[in-house]
């Protein structure tokens, strides 16, 4: 039996998965998680983050995250009920942008990790710094102008590196910290990434970061897959030593410390660069080659697209990271998902069914009716100041309101969408409002596309176990090839099985209201521009 271990270190828990994969057979095997505020309430988190006095100020502890892991890892051990000698490889995914770090004297403790002690006990004199900023930090708006100026603006960051300046980027947050704590970055040897510093726990020595986290950060040349020296310059002296190196997502960094191997009785199974939740989640929904889209209708509703060259997004919004394919992938995120899903539907005392029967009974196009659905703040398009607008929209009418929100959402993610250039031929749906089929009706019609739902309940920590599966699987021996692993064909094999659309859910597109989409998403587009221009 052939196991594989991935992990995700989201912002409130660690996640565990082992895949078991043999000739016939391909299933996950086991499955278990810690919630931080939960399992590990000595580090006084909520919501897996340490309160602050300021608002904008939003950090974790490195500490707490290898505790988890070394618990995680235990549970892994002693539950599975798994022969854990079949373990092939682990890989992990890990919140973006967070930034840990740690002095000279971290290389050595890793590689003298002592299995008779709790990993925590061994850490704790290494860091630079206790706490980690996340990437829910807001206190760096002046670090990211002064970036942005150094580097020429926001436009020329964004053609640079993926993305302008963003406030919880790790590039801005290490300028921050050299200027706050000067001496704090002086003792600093080793910036890592959160998923660079959890693979480097496993590894028992400093990991590299992949294309996909490493252009999270403000800091890589985006095309090059390479630290961007004009970045480096315009964020902090002496930066470029104190970063790890760029390698590919499956790069091996080596086998199983001995700290895990006698202390879990676990074989030296080989450590698999990890991966950013968002690169891994292109994986985990099966996102492999051009044409398909992910669209996670969450909290807040995202897109992921299959990008086949580094282009960006000319409005800023968007992001654009490394794919663990060896391509590149964009990440389009609109706040305004659920909740305001949730917004329309408790307004009218419905229920869910109630409110996909009222979208059942409306007419597609609404009779030309919208709404700018607007009930938060907007990450995209940019809306500062929260309202719903309504155009034609009688504010009694429940279901017509129900379409008019649906309606909006699918628009808008075209319209926001369409600077990837590529051509679209399925969409892969997941997340809770992905069980409404009127939904994915709507998202079929607007787009022209297929909608394949998925039953994928985390896309993270299943994308980071088929990454240690690819790693060494698709070549063997420990040789990084480039050509190779970057194959559509390849990686369908190593999905096969645990990403798979449910052919008889498929949503298809209607000739006969994608027309009337096309027309009524351009009446959206002008009176959304009209809207954020007054």
């Amino acid at each position: 039996m052939s196991l594989y271990l991935g992990f995700d270190a989201s912002t409130q828990r660690l996640t565990a998965i082992v895949l078991s994969i043999e000739p016939g057979e391909r299933r996950v095997a086991f499955e278990a998680s810690l919630r931080f505020d939960d399992d590990l309430p000595e580090y006084h988190t909520v919501n897996g983050v340490v309160p602050d006095d300021d608002p904008l100020v939003v950090r974790s502890s490195p500490l707490l995250w290898a505790d988890a892991l070394d618990r995680l890892m235990a549970v892994v051990a002693r539950d599975s009920g798994l022969d854990l000698s079949g373990l092939q490889a682990i890989s992990g995914s890990a919140q973006q942008h967070g930034s840990v770090y740690l002095t000279a004297a971290a290389a050595p403790a890793l590689e003298r990790l002592d299995p008779r002690r709790p990993l925590v006990e061994q850490l704790a004199r290494v860091l630079a710094r206790d706490r980690s900023p996340i990437w829910m930090d807001a206190s760096t708006t002046a670090q990211c102008a002064a970036i942005e100026e150094a580097v020429g603006g926001p436009e020329a960051l964004a053609r640079l590196t993926g993305s302008r300046a963003f406030e919880r980027f790790t590039g801005p947050q290490i300028r921050k910290f050299f200027e706050t704590d000067p001496d704090g970055y002086a003792r600093t040897e080793r910036i890592h990434l959160v998923s660079s510093y959890l693979a480097s726990l496993l590894a028992g020595a400093h990991a590299p970061v992949d294309p996909g986290d490493g252009a999270g950060t403000n800091l890589m040349d985006l095309a090059e897959r390479r630290w961007a020296p004009a970045a480096l310059h315009a964020t902090a002296p002496g930066l470029a030593p104190r970063l790890p190196p760029i390698a590919p997502s499956w790069t091996v960094v080596g086998a199983l410390a001995p700290y895990w191997q006698e202390r879990y009785g676990l074989p030296p199974a080989r450590v698999v660069v990890w991966s950013g939740d968002n690169p891994c989640s292109l994986i985990g929904t099966g996102i492999v080659r051009p044409g398909r889209v992910a669209i996670s209708l969450g909290t807040s509703d995202t897109i992921f697209g299959y990008l086949t060259e580094p282009r960006v997004d000319p409005s800023g919004t968007s992001h654009v990271f490394g794919a663990p394919t060896g391509d590149w992938m964009s990440l389009i995120c609109f706040r305004n998902g659920s909740l305001a899903r949730e917004r329309v539907r408790d307004a009218y005392g419905l229920d869910w069914g109630a409110f996909a029967r009222a979208l059942d009974a409306t007419p597609p196009g609404n009779g030309g009716a919208l709404m700018l659905p607007w009930f938060e703040p907007e990450i995209t398009p940019q809306v500062l100041t929260p309202g719903v607008r309504r155009v034609g929209l009688d504010p009694a009418d429940a279901a017509a309101n129900v379409r008019a929100v649906v309606e909006a959402q699918m628009m808008a993610m075209r319209i926001h969408s369409a600077w990837m250039g590529e051509r679209l031929e399925v969409i892969h749906a997941t997340g809770g409002a992905a069980a409404n089929r009127g939904i994915l009706q709507v998202m079929a019609d607007v787009f022209g596309a297929e909608v394949c739902p998925l039953d994928v309940p985390n896309s993270a920590v299943l994308g980071a176990a088929l990454r240690a599966c690819h790693a060494v699987t698709a070549v063997p021996g420990d040789r990084v090839p480039e050509v190779p692993l970057r194959t559509a064909d390849v990686w369908e094999r190593v999905l096969e099985g645990f990403v798979t659309p449910r052919s008889e859910a498929t949503v298809r597109p209607r000739p006969e209201y994608v027309s009337v989409y096309a027309a009524l998403t351009k009446a959206y587009a002008a009176r959304e521009r009209e809207a954020r221009n007054r």
